[in-house]
């Protein structure tokens, strides 16, 4: 099941979004597909706040094709006037196939406009689709399946090791440590750090740390009366003062603040 609201601080101010699931040729290349729309009234704005998840993101408007890095921060993006996004949350077997070093993208993006000669085609292509009307969201996702599938090309032993380092740091009962997760993988710890780096740009220890964050927020906010010690022994915490520090260094406010905010 695809989460719809997984990495969104706050889902009651979204203006329509939704996540769609790979097609079948993309499966080993993306986790999902994921469409906001937006009609905001004249001289206002919807400001979206998220905690993004540890990988890079290929994202199609109707302007740009851009490629986001993984990111260590919360961000945030202000709405205006109407418009909408396709974006693919990659998986490690896309990456290669779009940049060499995603390392030199944490924190950035970049705009592969004039970087592959094909891309205007992948725009041209979901912009025509999110025209269509009914179904034009699935119709947009199957041209992008097909635009990554064909630029990605076939997914081989060494592409599928590195998806199985992503669903190890990032699924479900996913590993509390980078040990735990080189052993899943039968794999060094150093091992390990060079997949993640060549793949994502981050260290296993700062995928972890996301994720635990992730579901953190998730938790504070669907559940307002989690305990919250109870909540950082269940994620990995040393204490609920490391569960506290770790959310206000990432998302600039205590867990209990965010719990109010996040009810309003």
């Amino acid at each position: 099941m695809v989460n719809p609201t997984g990495g969104v601080l706050y889902p009651a101010r979204l203006p329509q979004f939704h996540r769609l699931p790979p097609p079948a040729e993309a499966a080993e290349l993306v986790a999902w597909f994921w469409i906001p729309e937006w009609d905001i009234a004249p001289g206002r704005s919807s400001r979206q706040e998220v905690v993004s998840f540890p990988a890079l993101n290929l994202v199609v408007d109707p302007h740009a094709v851009t490629l986001s890095g993984a990111t260590t921060r919360a961000s945030h993006r202000d709405l205006r006037g109407s418009g909408w996004a396709v974006g693919a949350l990659l998986r490690p077997a896309a990456v290669a196939a779009l940049i060499d070093d995603p390392a030199s993208l944490v924190d950035a993006e970049r705009n592969l406009d004039k970087r592959f000669g094909d891309v205007a085609g992948l725009r041209e292509r979901v912009v025509g689709a999110m025209g269509t009307g009914e179904g034009h969201r699935e119709r947009a996702v199957a041209e992008f399946a097909r635009w990554l599938a064909a630029r990605a090309g076939a997914v081989d032993d060494s592409s599928r090791h590195a998806n199985a380092l992503m669903d190890a740091l990032m699924g479900d009962d996913a590993a509390l440590t980078p040990e735990e997760a080189a052993t899943r993988l039968a794999v060094s710890v150093r091992t390990l750090q060079r997949m993640t780096h060549r793949h994502v740009g981050l260290s296993p220890a700062a995928m972890i740390r996301r994720r635990r964050l992730q579901e953190a927020a998730r938790r504070v906010r669907e559940e307002p009366g989690t305990d919250l010690a109870s909540l950082a022994a269940e994620l990995g915490y040393a204490d609920h003062a490391h569960l506290t520090r770790d959310f206000r260094a990432v998302l600039g406010v205590a867990p209990r603040v965010y719990r109010s905010e996040a009810a309003d």
